[in-house]
């Protein structure tokens, strides 16, 4: 189930006027995440880790309802609601609902972070994994494997971007989440691997 929270709170970002950007707080099978946005897009998404992921049983679907209003939310905050809702419970149709806008600084301009993280958002598609050195040379830079890692560190919108997807060389997943989070990382891809089947 999806329990949705409202704060509201300003962000000034350099060169521009300050937006307000409202939280959504989610209760999701990872546990408690966090959806911080404005008017342009989706700012930030954080997984608290406050529970240990649901088990999930074969077959059976994961059930996602919000249950608050959305209407204080942007147009960009609700799709991105909906976008997490599709993820956890018919993960396979997420490729062809449309992705909130993203308004985040790391996520403009042509940084090598940035570059990256398009990459994966674009060429990575769902059940799909990649190595670390391969979405360097993907991103045009195949020396740059530590800086790929320094850029799934930096993704502000884990799952939107799919940053669990990208996996270590020998086809062990590597860290999550600083490797806070290499249960979620198991558990994201599992899903994926599941929902994909049928």
């Amino acid at each position: 189930m999806y329990k949705v929270l409202f704060q509201g709170s300003k962000m000034k970002k350099q060169g521009e006027s300050q937006c307000t950007q409202k939280t959504i707080s989610l209760l999701s099978p990872l546990g408690t995440i966090q959806v911080s946005g404005c008017e342009n897009g989706v700012h930030t998404i954080q997984i608290l880790m406050d529970v240990a992921p649901a088990e999930r049983s074969s077959g059976a679907p994961l059930s996602c309802v919000v249950n608050d209003s959305l209407a204080e939310t942007s147009p960009e905050l609700q799709r991105c609601v909906e976008w997490l809702q599709a993820y956890f419970s018919e993960p396979q149709t997420t490729g062809s609902l449309p992705l909130p806008a993203f308004h985040h600084p790391a996520l403009q301009g042509d940084s090598f972070t940035s570059r990256v993280l398009q990459v994966l958002l674009r060429d990575v598609t769902f059940g799909k994994t990649v190595s670390y050195k391969r979405l360097a040379e993907m991103a045009g830079n195949p020396r740059a494997v530590r800086a790929v890692g320094g850029a799934m560190r930096k993704n502000p919108v884990p799952l939107l971007i799919p940053c669990h997807r990208v996996i270590s060389s020998s086809g062990q997943s590597g860290p999550y989440m600083s490797g806070k989070g290499n249960h979620l990382k198991q558990w994201l891809l599992t899903h994926e691997r599941q929902g994909g089947e049928g």
